[in-house]
């Protein structure tokens, strides 16, 4: 059974920046282990039409790897993907990346001091594992009664087939999350009815999204200093929003509100109906949930094949859904914009046995979810997971990756120097972390706002706000090279 350096269980972008790192430390035998049949992660799995960044095209790319063409500030799926496959041909990360291979179970074996991951097709054995599996990367269908009844077409988002043709049919579309804000618009060019099926309206504000001139895109290809400057203000913007409006909610309510009442006047602006209004205006502070931006999504409301239902959901019937109130609306396909089961399916996505056998899952559940740095977690030596409790820094998933392939850079530089084996973050250390960062949201949104209606992702079944770093970027990246190294301990040396 071959010994890898490392094995990294992912091949979107978390991996292939853990890979980059790997390479960079000299750690160069190893693989990557990807469920899918290609590379991408969450670009490579959504090919739903209206897919496109959430943020601006120049922050949601790696800073050492920017991409001068991108056609859009918001760019199309499409142009993620091939920027997926760019990087990997860049860094030569291709060979190293085993598709359809699904991992069910890592477990740490401390007589060999090695982690030994089990595959459908055999098992293999790493000095580290490293997982990047994602933060929204297990689908969640809701267990809605006679689901599987239903006589038409049902399609969840993540399984876009890429011949679907709605044109003249019956669409219902259940969620109004970010992914239903982008495709709600593009189906309702091509429905004969429309029903979407809110639960929980979202906060949107406007979309400034034009296409960025073959001139400007020359000269970023031509002077990246531009570009990087692009990408400094973007960024500052981001910033803004998230440690203002939404970490500092307490002392900084006045930018909060705002931020709302400019969602509210977009929505006053864009559709004619009070009455829709007040059903598409949400009961919960700015923030709790991640807000998404779009032009059209609000003026599909306008139209008079589009219906907006708020009633609760009974059953699926064989040809619709049945309501609470005892009606029913005919459907020909059923969308399932239902997003992820982010904290029951996805931390972590796959089993994890660590030091005496500790089930991470189980105990993440029993506890409460946590991770040192948002990367490493007591009990799992020589493990790095980069979908973790209290992770995300910033609104771009890029700067989360950038600050923990930092981390990895310094953690197993020094694991290096010391010729040891194994490295292990100390219980002290996990817990002070902890009790800061726990602190650090007292004055956030989550806490200090009101909440209670959002049915957000960002609280754990604890009911902790436990998925963002409660810190700007600027100071994840900060820690993630000055973090005291006696927060670890190491032990033996390499085999």
């Amino acid at each position: 059974m071959a010994r890898y350096d490392a094995i990294v269980v992912g091949a979107g972008f978390g991996g292939m920046g853990a890979a980059i790192q790997l390479d960079r430390l000299g750690l160069s035998d190893y693989v990557i282990l990807e469920r899918e049949a290609d590379l991408g992660g969450t670009w490579h799995v959504n090919r739903y039409p209206g897919l496109a960044v959430d943020i601006a095209s120049v922050t949601y790319s790696y800073s050492f790897e920017p991409n001068p063409y991108w056609s859009r500030l918001f760019a199309p799926g499409e142009e993620l993907r091939r920027y997926a496959q760019h990087v990997a041909e860049r860094y030569g990360l291709r060979r190293r990346m085993r598709f359809g291979t699904a991992v069910e179970q890592a477990r740490w074996d401390a007589d060999q001091q090695h982690w030994v991951v089990g595959t459908e097709s055999g098992e293999l054995t790493a000095r580290f594992l490293i997982t990047a599996t994602g933060f929204l990367s297990q689908p969640y269908t809701p267990p809605f009664p006679g689901i599987d009844g239903f006589t038409g077409r049902i399609v969840h988002t993540t399984a876009w087939p890429d011949d679907l043709d709605l044109t003249g049919q019956r669409v219902g579309v259940i969620g109004t999350g970010a992914t239903a804000v982008q495709l709600v618009p593009e189906l309702a060019d091509v429905a004969a009815e429309l029903t979407v099926f809110q639960r929980t309206p979202i906060w949107v504000v406007p979309k400034v999204d034009t296409p960025i001139p073959a001139a400007v895109q020359r000269l970023f290809a031509a002077l990246p200093v531009t570009q990087r400057a692009a990408r400094l203000a973007n960024t500052s913007v981001l910033e803004a929003i998230m440690v203002a409006g939404v970490l500092e909610f307490t002392r900084a309510k006045v930018l909060n509100r705002g931020a709302g009442l400019l969602a509210k006047a977009h929505l006053r602006t864009s559709v004619r109906d009070p009455e829709t209004r007040r059903a598409l205006t949400p009961g919960y502070d700015f923030g709790c949930k991640r807000p998404t931006f779009s032009n059209r999504y609000f003026r599909v409301f306008n139209s008079p094949h589009v219906r907006l239902e708020t009633g609760s959901i009974a059953e699926v019937t064989p040809g619709g859904i049945a309501l609470a109130d005892g009606s029913e609306v005919a459907l020909d396909t059923l969308v399932l914009a239902t997003g992820f089961d982010l904290w029951q399916a996805n931390f972590p996505a796959i089993t994890v046995l660590g030091r005496d056998g500790v089930d991470l899952g189980a105990w993440w559940r029993a506890s409460r979810f946590q991770a040192y740095e948002g990367i490493t977690v007591p009990r799992f030596p020589n493990f790095l997971s980069l979908n973790s409790p209290y992770s995300y820094s910033g609104l771009s998933y890029f700067t989360t990756v950038e600050a923990q392939m930092k981390h990895m850079g310094r953690l197993l530089g020094e694991l290096a120097k010391r010729g040891a084996a194994t490295f292990e973050v100390t219980e002290r250390a996990n817990a002070e972390f902890l009790d800061r960062v726990t602190e650090r949201l007292g004055t956030s949104v989550f806490y200090g706002g009101d909440c209670g209606s959002a049915r957000s992702y960002y609280f754990d079944p604890h009911g902790e706000a436990a998925l963002l770093r409660p810190t700007s970027t600027l100071n994840a990246h900060r820690e993630a090279v000055r973090f005291p190294l006696d927060d670890y301990v190491y032990g033996g040396a390499p085999a």
